[in-house]
């Protein structure tokens, strides 16, 4: 993060900006839909449209979803799910495994086969087309470039993107998981070990709208070790979404108490 003064306060500056709310209810997770067809049908054209506006898989009913919106304008400006792992059907994979069934690093995934439970996926990540506008991003949900950060005369920083990757470590934290897979570009897997979100390769590159690699993160690693920049959005991003939960278990509307 070269470039960013030292005493450049992430945590105020998202704050400034964003704000992270858990989609717990069937309405909020619409919305959540609702966004990743936008991004992922209208703009990318990666999925068919849909009828109904509502970007969905059979994985939803199984994930932890996540929403961003713009403090400036009230909307919401991006999305992200855990898709968690299952015990109860031996059968059923997380996304990236039936897309690199043949590139996966075989044993390290049979190590896991005993605590799916303590497992998920980092999918569906989508940012809104106003907040993709520079050059090369435009094809992409979500990516860090190395002039993500501006230079030296000009810092900035990614905040939205950045907060949906803490909002992950923050909602894998809550729910007692170890361990988060993801399938990404090469260059995002290298930028986000840059940022400090430590993440390894665990195959070969596999042909999904482009190269992807697969990749594993050790939740309680990656949150020890972040890095004060990091820590501050984290923070902001754990009390946001804990305020949520509250708010929803006080209406009794919160189906993961």
């Amino acid at each position: 993060m070269s470039g960013l003064p030292d005493p450049f306060d992430t945590g105020a500056g998202f704050s400034k900006y964003f704000e992270m709310l858990p989609a717990l209810s069937r309405e909020e997770q619409e919305q959540s839909f609702r966004l990743r067809h936008e991004v992922y049908c209208e703009d990318l054209g990666w999925e068919e449209r849909r009828s109904d506006a509502l970007e969905t898989d059979a994985h939803d009913v199984h994930s932890l979803h996540c929403l961003a919106r713009s403090r400036q304008s009230g909307r919401l400006a991006g999305c992200v799910r855990l898709v968690l792992g299952r015990t109860d059907d031996a059968s059923q994979r997380l996304p990236f495994e039936l897309t690199c069934g043949e590139t996966l690093d075989r044993a390290l995934m049979e190590r896991f086969a005993g605590s799916r439970d303590r497992m998920a996926e980092v999918s569906r990540l989508a940012i809104v087309r106003d907040y993709r506008r520079r050059r090369g991003e435009e094809s992409s949900p979500g990516t860090l470039l190395a002039s993500s950060f501006g230079t030296a005369e000009q810092p900035r920083f990614p905040y939205l993107l950045v907060g949906l990757y803490m909002a992950v470590f923050v909602i894998a934290q809550r729910h007692r998981l170890d361990t988060l897979f993801l399938l990404v570009e090469p260059r995002l897997s290298r930028h986000l070990n840059h940022l400090g979100i430590g993440n390894r390769q665990i195959g070969a590159a596999a042909e999904h709208r482009g190269l992807r690699v697969p990749a594993m993160m050790d939740v309680a690693q990656v949150i020890a070790n972040l890095n004060p920049r990091l820590r501050g959005i984290f923070d902001v991003v754990a009390g946001e979404i804990e305020a949520g939960h509250r708010a929803a278990a006080a209406g009794g509307r919160d189906p993961q108490r």
